[in-house]
């Protein structure tokens, strides 16, 4: 691996990601990937675990830059949450009734189940690990290597990470009372939506996101595809609990793998405060936590996935080489 990663070539270098759809814990599941994991001992994974709506698509810039700085060399898989695709017309939402209802597998719970099962079948037990969580992605790494200590991460970076107190967070206060006690009221313009033409569809959420300078185009499509239905509602669904269940910040696995751990703060994050950053500064004074400086937004992948994989890329590459 160089000593540092290689920007020289553009995103568009690269090949698209390809997408796998398969049954995991008895729900649908959409997988991107670039690259693929060859049978060696020595095989590193990179893997991101999306925010909430978990659509992978969103990521698709972010992996194929990733996928160029590391000169092909690494594979770059995101692995969405359950539920949180449209399924192929072959396929449906839940293959397995029983099982998904039993594991609760659209629930936050059931979400870090849904990732830790995927590990398990998908890839090879000493496959060493680059974690990459999102928001909510990164409550659920911690509580992946809380539940799995076996796990070969080399290292977690959490991008704008939602791990403590999101119901009193500013746009949490905002949401809550929609998504827990509203939900099912808010289902109806989701369904009406996504009776709509696509076409139509495609009309509302560019004009939506049009005013998003420098948006990038490769998650028009994917935001289309949230509009299914079903995608939306087991989105909201997860987010209902994330609001009742991730409260305190779990200092003890936090201590445990702190030296594993790089956590990125937004300067004005309403869904993660700047001063949960300040606490953690506090509170764990040698851990590695930054606070953005360039302005990115919590949902960095509209504009500045480029930017923020070729910055990931330099925090990881001195754990790549070991």
């Amino acid at each position: 691996m160089r000593s540092k990663p290689d920007m020289g070539c553009s995103v568009t270098d690269v090949l698209k990601p390809s997408a796998d759809f398969l049954y995991c814990n008895g729900a649908i599941t959409e997988v991107l990937k670039c690259g693929s994991l060859q049978p060696s001992k020595h095989n590193t994974l990179i893997l991101v675990i999306p925010g909430n709506p978990g659509v992978v698509g969103f990521y698709s810039t972010f992996m194929q830059t990733l996928h160029r700085v590391f000169q092909q060399r690494l594979p770059v898989w995101a692995v969405s949450h359950a539920g949180h695709c449209e399924p192929p017309d072959h396929m449906d939402m839940v293959e397995d009734t029983s099982l998904a209802a039993e594991l609760d597998v659209f629930g936050i719970n059931g979400q870090i189940q849904h990732k830790l099962t995927f590990l398990r079948k998908q890839v090879p037990r000493d496959t060493r690990l680059v974690l990459i969580g999102h928001s909510i992605g990164c409550y659920i790494i911690l509580e992946m290597i809380r539940r799995n200590p076996e796990l070969k991460v080399l290292k977690a970076v959490m991008l704008f990470p939602t791990i403590e107190r999101m119901a009193v967070t500013p746009q949490g206060r905002a949401v809550t009372p929609l998504i827990c006690h509203l939900r099912y009221l808010a289902y109806v313009p989701v369904f009406l939506l996504s009776l709509l033409p696509e076409p139509l569809k495609q009309g509302l959420v560019r004009l939506a996101l049009g005013g998003i300078r420098g948006l990038d185009p490769t998650i028009l499509q994917p935001t289309v595809g949230l509009l299914s239905g079903d995608c939306a509602a087991n989105a909201m669904y997860m987010g209902g609990q994330e609001m009742k269940k991730v409260l305190e910040r779990d200092n003890a696995t936090i201590t445990k793998h702190l030296n594993k751990l790089i956590m990125y703060y937004g300067a004005t994050d309403h869904w993660c405060p700047v001063e949960y950053y300040h606490d953690m500064k506090r509170d764990f004074p040698h851990g590695d936590f930054r606070l953005c400086e360039k302005g990115f937004r919590h949902a960095f992948v509209l504009d500045a996935a480029v930017d923020v994989a070729e910055m990931v890329a330099e925090w990881i590459t001195p754990d790549l080489r070991t």
